[in-house]
C-alpha cells in the first residue's frame, strides 16, 4: 500500500463500533481446536494476517479447517492428529503463532522448520527454545536457537519446573501446551501476571490447570474435547478508540463487544487514573471470556505514573498510552517495560520518535519512556515501521495535528484490525 494522507483537526468523534475478535484469542481458538478431539467451532474470529499465519501452519500440520466469514470449523483429532508438514511452517509477522505453535510441536515425535517474515527474525527466541530443550526437545536455528529460522523435532517431553525469566504470556503458553504432553506436572512460576487466555482455553476444552497466585500447575497427558468459542472483541483494538474518544474535543464513543479480561484491562484503570470518562456495562461474566460494552467522553487528563506489576496488563497499549499522556497535563511516567524493545519494532524509541516528530515532547529511558504533557501536535510525514500498533496511534495523534499528516506503511494495520481505517471514518462527523 502506498503511503496514505490521514485525517487531521477533527473536531469530534460519535457513534459506535463493534470490535473485531481478539487476536491472542482468535489464534489459540485454532490451536485449541486443531489439538482437541471433535469440531470446534469459533465465530467472530479475527480474520487479520497474523491469525491467517496460524490457520496456514495448522493446515499445513493436517488439520481441516473451514473459513465462512469470521466464522471457523476445526476437525481436531488431538495432538496425535498433527502430521509432519511438507513444507516450511511460515508465521508471517505473528510472535504469538511461532512461540506458541513450538510448545505443541515440541510434543510431537516430527521434524518442523518454523520461519517468519523479517520482524519476526529479530525477534528473541531463546525465551522459549531453551526451557523447551530442557524438556528434551531437540532445537535448533540460528546462534544456537535464539532466531529463525527454526528447525525442532519434540517427542518424549519430560516434565520441569520453571521460574519464566520474562512476564510473558507468550512464553508461558507455549511451556503449558508443552506441559500437556510432557511425562508427569509441569510447574511454572510466573514474575508478574500476564493475560491467562491460555488457562481459560484449556478449562474450556475440558482441561485442567491449577494456578495459586503466580505458580500454575499442569499435568500431561490429558485429552481435550472440542468446544463452541465466541471470540470477545479485542480490548487492544479498543484502545486505539478509547483514546480517541478522550483526546478528541467533542466526543462520545460506545465500544461493542470489548473483551474484558482481567488480565488485560490494565488500561482502562490508567485511564481513569488520569481522569478519562469511562463508563463499563458488563455483558456476560458467567462466559469463559468476560464480556461488554464502553462509552468514552472526551475528558480533560493529568499525567501518572505506569509502572510494576500493571505493565503485563497494557504491554501492547502502551503506544497508545503515550500518545494519551501527550494530551494530560503534567508528566507521565512509563517504567519497567523493556519488553517494549522486543516487539515488532523497539517501541519504546519508535513511539518518542514519532510522536516527536508530530511536536510531542517524549524521552526515551532504558525501561520506558518519560512524556511532557500538554502538547499540541502539528504535522509531519511519519512510519509505522511495520508494527501494526504504531500505526493505528499515529492515525489517532493525527486527529489532533493542524497540519498534514503522512502516513508511510500504513498495510501494517491489517496485522490485527483490517476494518480499522473504516471504523474510524465511521465517526467522524
Amino acid at each position: 500500500m502506498k503511503d496514505i494522507q490521514l485525517q487531521t483537526n477533527i473536531k469530534g468523534l460519535i457513534g459506535e463500533i463493534k470490535i473485531p475478535g481478539d487476536k491472542s484469542i482468535s489464534h489459540r481458538s485454532v490451536m485449541f481446536g486443531a489439538i482437541a478431539h471433535g469440531e470446534t467451532k469459533v465465530t467472530n474470529f479475527l480474520l487479520g494476517e497474523d491469525c491467517l499465519s496460524t490457520i496456514s501452519c495448522f493446515r499445513k500440520l493436517g488439520v481441516t479447517i473451514s473459513v465462512k466469514g469470521n466464522e471457523l470449523q476445526i476437525i481436531g483429532k488431538g495432538f496425535e492428529g498433527l502430521n509432519e508438514p511438507n513444507e516450511l511452517l511460515d508465521v508471517g509477522n505473528s510472535g504469538t503463532t511461532i512461540r506458541l505453535l513450538m510448545g505443541i510441536l515440541a510434543g510431537r515425535p516430527f521434524f518442523n522448520s518454523l520461519i517468519g517474515d523479517k520482524s519476526i527474525g529479530k525477534r528473541p527466541m531463546t525465551r522459549v527454545t531453551n526451557p523447551l530443550k530442557q524438556m528434551g526437545a531437540q532445537i535448533d536455528g540460528r546462534e544456537n536457537g535464539a532466531y529463525t529460522p527454526l528447525s525442532l523435532r519434540g517427542g518424549n517431553l519430560k516434565s520441569f519446573t520453571y521460574e519464566l525469566p520474562v512476564a510473558s504470556a507468550q512464553v508461558k503458553s507455549a511451556l503449558i501446551l508443552a506441559g500437556l504432553q510432557a511425562k508427569g506436572e509441569t510447574t511454572l512460576i510466573e514474575q508478574a501476571e500476564t493475560r491467562d487466555h491460555t488457562e481459560r482455553m484449556i478449562r474450556k476444552f475440558g482441561g485442567e490447570i491449577e494456578k495459586d497466585n503466580l505458580t500454575i500447575r499442569v499435568k500431561g497427558g490429558q485429552q481435550l474435547k472440542a468446544a463452541t468459542i465466541h471470540v470477545p472483541g479485542d480490548i487492544s483494538s479498543a484502545a486505539f478508540f478509547l483514546v480517541a474518544g478522550v483526546i478528541v474535543e467533542g466526543s462520545e464513543i460506545t465500544l461493542r463487544n470489548v473483551g474484558l479480561n482481567p488480565t488485560r484491562t490494565g488500561i482502562i484503570e490508567v485511564m481513569q487514573a488520569m481522569g478519562a470518562d469511562i463508563q463499563i456495562h458488563v455483558q456476560d461474566e458467567s462466559s469463559f471470556e468476560p464480556v461488554g460494552d464502553i462509552v468514552i467522553k472526551t475528558s480533560k487528563l493529568k499525567g501518572t505514573v505506569v509502572q510494576g506489576e500493571i505493565i503485563p496488563r497494557l504491554i501492547d497499549e502502551i503506544p497508545i498510552i503515550a500518545l494519551l499522556a501527550t494530551q494530560a497535563e503534567g508528566i507521565t511516567i512509563i517504567k519497567d517495560a523493556e519488553e517494549l524493545k522486543v516487539k515488532e519494532t523497539n517501541r519504546i524509541d519508535t513511539v518518542v520518535n514519532e510522536l516527536n516528530k508530530l511536536g510531542a515532547s517524549i524521552e526515551a529511558t532504558d525501561d520506558g519512556m518519560i512524556i511532557h504533557g500538554k502538547s499540541e501536535l502539528k504535522g509531519g510525514k511519519v512510519s509505522s515501521h511495520g508494527d501494526h500498533r504504531i500505526g493505528m496511534m499515529l492515525a489517532i495523534a493525527s486527529l489532533l495535528c493542524k497540519e498534514e499528516v503522512i502516513l508511510e506503511n500504513p498495510e501494517a494495520i491489517s496485522v490485527s484490525y483490517p476494518n480499522f481505517f473504516d471504523h474510524l471514518d465511521s465517526l467522524i462527523k
